[in-house]
């Protein structure tokens, strides 16, 4: 469900718009992990962005680990039809850890901004802002935001010509962490999930 703002009467939205999904997959993690304790559907969220116009590219951007336990969560990614920009973690002497995406994300809608009608910026982070005003007045595109909104900056939120509250359905845009999940079940009862689902499937 798209939340717009008050000073807008009626989303320019129609399935004929060509649209462009960027996605800030580290703000999404870290707001999920810290407000729910949860995982993020990005399968839903895109769904949800698109809602039913003609998707011309979506970008998630993700950072590399050196286990590269990440892997899989890439290709499941790509599963969905969401292509991914690929950074390695930056650890310096300090200890302090460096892995964002905010340039990269910026020029790649700037870039692909000609081709497209709407853009979606899937983020809270109000680094963002001069990244929607430009968009806005330089090319007249019709800039959408989804994020949690407890986590968004007010300000982003204020200059988006939409806004998708990801908060305001849970069990749509979240998934429940496995590891959580089985610290709550006592031992043995995760697998015994496992295994009656596979019945129930076949």
């Amino acid at each position: 469900m798209i939340k717009l703002k008050s000073k807008t009467n009626n989303p320019i939205i129609h399935p004929h718009q060509r649209v462009g999904v960027f996605i800030d997959v580290q703000n999404l993690y870290y707001s999920a992990k810290n407000l729910y304790r949860k995982k993020v559907n990005f399968g839903n969220i895109l769904k949800e962005a698109v809602a039913g116009r003609q998707l011309i590219r979506a970008i998630a951007y993700v950072v590399r680990t050196e286990s590269k336990e990440e892997t899989p969560f890439f290709d499941a990614l790509y599963n969905l039809g969401i292509e991914t920009r690929e950074k390695d973690l930056q650890i310096f002497y300090s200890g302090l850890k460096k892995a964002d995406w905010d340039v990269g994300l910026a020029v790649d809608a700037i870039r692909l901004a000609p081709s497209l009608d709407a853009v979606v910026i899937v983020s809270g982070d109000g680094d963002y802002l001069p990244l929607i005003e430009y968009l806005q007045k330089s090319s007249g595109k019709h800039v959408e935001v989804a994020a949690f909104g407890e986590t968004s900056s007010s300000k982003l939120l204020d200059a988006a010509d939409s806004f998708i509250d990801l908060s305001e359905d849970k069990e749509k845009f979240l998934i429940p962490d496995r590891t959580q999940m089985e610290r709550r079940l006592p031992s043995g009862n995760f697998n015994k999930i496992k295994n009656n689902k596979k019945r129930i499937s076949k």
